[in-house]
């Protein structure tokens, strides 16, 4: 099965994470602080990383910089916290991590998420090792920048950030952003409101609140699904 490194500096999260990871079939390393895991990065390679935000060295959206910026953020990153804004999950999702886990964790949404995360590290050694072709995530950006079309895929806005005018004040071009964002997710997720909230770790009526102050059209998950 997969090699995981959870990253939490809370003892009973950290057993009751490695326990349920350890019953599927995992093999879980455990560090309590960010020099651990730091470490342990620097020790071997993992095929999926949990890594709370809040801990007392370093935080867990820091540390994630710090491995995008020295090129080993090369595993999903499921990010965790009880305390997060939506700016930092927006951060996180920028910068590379593949989900967000708001605590308390249920294990349906834990295994769920694990399970999307290795299957989207399995995809990229399977794009890295293929002849280069452009991934539907980015041909999707193409087609909406050409389209005049401000949705743009998270992903694709991290690596190709001329998809969005950046020529703009900080909080219009946030708000540009997380459109795309939720929009993204929306077309993923066929619309649905309950798998959106569970895929951006927010809860249903924040999440509604969200998409109105965005002007996110509703409908438009459906039709794409449709």
């Amino acid at each position: 099965m997969a090699n995981i490194l959870v990253v939490d500096d809370e003892l009973g999260i950290r057993d009751l994470l490695s326990e349920i990871l350890n019953d599927e079939g995992h093999t879980v390393e455990l560090a309590e602080n960010a020099a651990q895991a730091r470490a342990a990065r620097n020790r071997g390679t993992y095929d999926l990383v949990l890594l709370d935000i809040w801990m007392p060295d370093t935080d867990g959206v820091s540390l994630l910089k710090e491995w995008a910026a020295a090129g080993t953020l090369s595993m999903p990153v499921i990010m965790m916290s009880g305390h997060a804004t939506i700016d930092t999950a927006v951060e996180a999702t920028r910068i590379g991590a593949h989900a967000f886990l708001e605590k308390p964790i249920t294990l349906q949404k834990l295994l769920k998420a694990v399970e999307q995360g290795l299957s989207r590290g399995e995809s990229r050694k399977a794009a890295a090792a293929a002849p280069a072709t452009p991934s539907p995530v980015a041909a999707q950006a193409v087609s909406a920048a050409a389209a005049g079309d401000g949705a743009v895929a998270p992903e694709s806005a991290a690596r190709n950030r001329q998809t969005f005018d950046l020529d703009r004040p900080l909080r219009e071009a946030r708000d540009g952003f997380e459109k795309a964002y939720f929009e993204f997710h929306l077309a993923q997720e066929g619309g649905s409101m309950t798998r959106v909230a569970e895929k951006t770790g927010l809860e249903r009526t924040h999440l509604y609140r969200k998409l109105r102050q965005l002007g996110v059209d509703l409908s438009r998950g459906r039709r794409s699904a449709g």
